[in-house]
C-alpha cells in the first residue's frame, strides 16, 4: 500500500493486481463476436454462428435477452436485418459496459473513492432528445441511411470491404455535417469510413484492427437509433477550477487537449472531477510543441495550466458527464494553484460524474490519482511503479512530445499525478505530472507545461518550426483560393 490521495487515503496496489470476476468471460464473448465480423455475416460459417450465439448467451437473463436471441438466430442463418444488427451491437455494448463498471468499481475500491454511477440514457429510458436542426423527418432519413451502410459493412465483413462499399458513406456524411444535431454521428462515420478506405481492399490486409473497427461499427450503429446521441447539458457551474494536468491526443490530421481538474462550487458544495477539452484540425507537419499554437487561441485554460493558476468560472455550461463546454467569456484567471497541492488536499473528496450507457467502455476509463512513495523500476515491457511489492505499469507512450515530461523524469520521480487506465488486460498509469529531486530541491515537471508558451529551447524550436509550417500552408491555401 502506498500513499495516494489526501486525507490519509491509500492506493491498494493489491486490488489492482487481483483478477476481476467475470471479466475474462465477458471479453471472450466480445472477442468472438468481433472475430465473426472479420469475415462478415452474409454467409456465416459454423464458427461465426457459434460466436453470435455466444454473444446472445452472455446477455441471457437481461432485458436484451429475447431480442438478441432472435437476432443471433437470424444472423446465424445469414438473414439478419437492420433491427437484428442493432440488437447485436447493443449486446456487445452492454457487455463492454459491464466490464467498464467492474473495472471502475475496482479502481474506486483501490483509491478510496466511490465509482461513478450510470446515468439514464434515451436508448434505455425512453427519453427524448432535442430534434435535429434540419427537422426530425430528414434527420431520421439520414440516420436510416447511415444504419443501412453500417449493416452492409457487417454483412461484407472487414475482409470484404472495397472502395465501392466504403464510398457509400460519403453522401450520408455530407448530408449530416451541416446539421448540428447530426454532426457528432457524421464525424464518427467520416473517420470510420476514412480508416476503411485507407485499408481497401480488405482481402489484402495483413492485420485487421478487429477490436477497434468493431468498436466504431457498434457505436456508430447505436448512434443511428433516434434519441441516442447528443451531449445533454447538466446546466452550468460557478466556482473555482483547479487543474490537475493535461492529456494530449494527437492524430495525423487532428489534435485534442483534455484538461482534468477538480471543480469547487461557489456555494460550498462537494468538489467534483471535471474535464475541459479543446480540439483543432492540423497538418501532419505540425508536431511536438507546435501543437499548442493550434489549440492555445481556442481556450484560455491552457494558459492557466501552464502558469499553474486556478480559474474562476461563472455559469460555465457543463454536460451530464462532467465535461465543461468551454467559453472564454465565462472564465478568468485566478490565484496560483499547484496541481500536487490540489491532488493532496482536494482529490480524495472530489466525486466523479455518472457515465452515460453508450460511453461505458474500458477504453474510456481515465481516473485522476496521486501516487507517492513508490519505487520506479524498469521491466521487460517498460517502466513500472512498485506499490508495496505490486507493480503498476506506467504508460510512457501516452506522454506527449509537446511537453517537458519524459520517461527519464518519471523514472526519477517520487510523486506522480496521473490517469489510471486499463488496457490489454492490465491497469496502467499515464503520468500527467511528476515531482522529482534536482540538486536537493523538489521540482515538478508537467506534461502541459508548454501549453501557454515556453522559454525551453526545445519547445521554442518546435514552436518556430510550427509557425513556419503553418505560414507556408496558409500562403499556399490563399494562392489556391485566389485562382
Amino acid at each position: 500500500m502506498v500513499p495516494a490521495d489526501a486525507g490519509g487515503g491509500l492506493m491498494r496496489g493489491d486490488l489492482l493486481a487481483d483478477p476481476v470476476e467475470g471479466l475474462d468471460e465477458a471479453l471472450a464473448a466480445v472477442d468472438a463476436f468481433d472475430g465473426a465480423l472479420v469475415a462478415g455475416l452474409l454467409r456465416p460459417g459454423a464458427a461465426q454462428a457459434a460466436a453470435v450465439a455466444g454473444l446472445a448467451e452472455a446477455v441471457a437473463g437481461t432485458p436484451l435477452a429475447a431480442r438478441v436471441a432472435e437476432a443471433a438466430e437470424r444472423a446465424a442463418a445469414g438473414a439478419a436485418g437492420e433491427d437484428h444488427f442493432v440488437a447485436l451491437a447493443a449486446a456487445r455494448s452492454a457487455l463492454l459496459g459491464s466490464v467498464h463498471d467492474a473495472l471502475a468499481q475496482r479502481i474506486g475500491e483501490a483509491v478510496g473513492r466511490p465509482a461513478p454511477g450510470v446515468e439514464s440514457s434515451p436508448v434505455v429510458a425512453g427519453e427524448k432528445s432535442a430534434p435535429a436542426a434540419s427537422g426530425p423527418e430528414n434527420g431520421a432519413n439520414l440516420l436510416a441511411a447511415a444504419r443501412s451502410w453500417l449493416c452492409d459493412l457487417a454483412r461484407s465483413g472487414w475482409r470484404g470491404i472495397d472502395h465501392e462499399l466504403v464510398s457509400g458513406a460519403a453522401p450520408v456524411v455530407s448530408a449530416m455535417l451541416p446539421d448540428p444535431g447530426l454532426r457528432r454521428r457524421a464525424t464518427l462515420l467520416d473517420g470510420f469510413a476514412a480508416e476503411l478506405a485507407a485499408s481497401c481492399p480488405g482481402a489484402t490486409l495483413e492485420r485487421v484492427p478487429v477490436r477497434r473497427w468493431a468498436d466504431l461499427w457498434s457505436r456508430g450503429l447505436l448512434l443511428t437509433v433516434p434519441g441516442s446521441a447528443g451531449e445533454r447539458s447538466d446546466g452550468s457551474v460557478t466556482g473555482r477550477l483547479l487543474p490537475l494536468g493535461v492529456d494530449v491526443q494527437e492524430h495525423a490530421t487532428a489534435v485534442q487537449a483534455q484538461v482534468h481538474a477538480v471543480f469547487e462550487p461557489a456555494d460550498g458544495g462537494t468538489p467534483r472531477l471535471v474535464r475541459a477539452g479543446v480540439s483543432a484540425p492540423k497538418p501532419d507537419t505540425v508536431v511536438g510543441a507546435g501543437l499548442w499554437q493550434l489549440l492555445r487561441p481556442r481556450m484560455s485554460l491552457l494558459g492557466a495550466v501552464s502558469e499553474g493558476r486556478s480559474m474562476e468560472l461563472d455559469a460555465m455550461p457543463v454536460t451530464a458527464e462532467g465535461d465543461l463546454v468551454w467559453d472564454d467569456e465565462r472564465a478568468r484567471a485566478g490565484e496560483p494553484a499547484d496541481p500536487f497541492a490540489t491532488a493532496r488536499v482536494r482529490l480524495s473528496a472530489a466525486t466523479a460524474t455518472p457515465v452515460v450507457p453508450l460511453d461505458r467502455h474500458p477504453v474510456r476509463i481515465a481516473v485522476p490519482v496521486l501516487l507517492e512513495g513508490y519505487a520506479a523500476h524498469s521491466e521487460e515491457g517498460g517502466l513500472a511503479f512498485d506499490l508495496a511489492g505490486r507493480p503498476l505499469a506506467v504508460d510512457t507512450d501516452r506522454m506527449p512530445a509537446a511537453g517537458p515530461l519524459t520517461p527519464e523524469a518519471v523514472a526519477a520521480s517520487h510523486a506522480c499525478v496521473g490517469l489510471l487506465r486499463w488496457d490489454a488486460g492490465e491497469f496502467l498509469l499515464q503520468p500527467l505530472a511528476v515531482e522529482t529531486t534536482v540538486r536537493k530541491k523538489t521540482v515538478a515537471v508537467h506534461a502541459g507545461a508548454w501549453a501557454g508558451g515556453t522559454t525551453d529551447k526545445a519547445g521554442v524550436r518546435a514552436e518556430k518550426a510550427a509557425t513556419d509550417a503553418v505560414a507556408v500552408l496558409r500562403e499556399r491555401a490563399g494562392r489556391l483560393l485566389r485562382k
